[in-house]
């Protein structure tokens, strides 16, 4: 039986995260929500909701990430698989049982589930959105021979894989990161089509121009950081 942990980072998320803790299916060993400097009650409701909560003072998606790692590598007993996804309840956690299915039948190291059009709820992605998804994979194909189609926040990954990626970036770079060095490091990977829908709360990227501008840059940083690298 296959240990998966589950790290979620949470901003602000009082009102979802509940929800999201409840629909992740049980085979899931550990729900590790990472409070990032929230302000309202995200810490209560996920405790509640019985998951391990760690407090990461220092603002940004990728700070986040990088202390729910660093917990599970104190833990003795190492899990499996790792799973990334949002506290805003625009996932369907239930879905989780699809984004491991390929790592657990198929022995891919990297999965990312793709938020295809026809299954997303209108307006649940904004058009700067959209355009940048599009930006960044069409990059990573041209530059790259990359097959990805979304930089998806609910991915799943060999914990092993995770840790030879050596991953670094504190805020929006996070996700195309991952993809970048699970290309330049040959892992198997493949895109898992999921549904999505309208999050709960403002956005703290797509929700601002600085936020949306900021993720952006970062981004685009990385894509073309890697391609000068031989």
């Amino acid at each position: 039986m296959s240990i998966i942990k589950v790290i979620i980072p949470a901003y602000n998320e009082a009102d979802s995260i509940g929800l999201v803790i409840k629909d992740i299916p049980e085979i899931v060993d550990e729900v590790i929500v990472v409070n990032n400097n929230s302000t309202d009650s995200t810490v209560e409701v996920a405790q509640n909701a019985g998951a391990t909560v760690l407090t990461q003072p220092e603002m940004g998606y990728g700070h986040a990430c990088l202390m729910g790692m660093s917990y599970v590598a104190s833990l003795s007993e190492k899990p499996d698989i790792i799973v990334f996804m949002d506290g805003d309840y625009s996932d369907y956690p239930e879905e989780l049982t699809k984004i491991i299915q390929p790592i657990l039948e198929d022995n891919i190291d990297f999965v990312v589930g793709a938020r295809v059009k026809h299954l997303q709820e209108k307006g649940s992605m904004t058009p700067q959105q959209h355009f940048g998804n599009w930006l960044a994979t069409f990059l990573m194909r041209i530059l790259f021979g990359a097959k990805f189609t979304d930089l998806g926040p609910f991915r799943a990954i060999k914990y092993q894989k995770l840790l030879d990626l050596h991953m670094q970036d504190k805020t929006y770079g996070w996700t195309v990161e991952m993809q970048l060095k699970a290309l330049r490091q040959n892992l198997s990977y493949v895109e898992v089509p999921v549904k999505y829908k309208k999050r709960i709360g403002v956005s703290k990227v797509s929700g601002t121009i600085k936020g949306t501008i900021f993720a952006g840059v970062k981004i685009l940083g990385w894509i073309f950081k890697y391609s000068f690298k031989k």
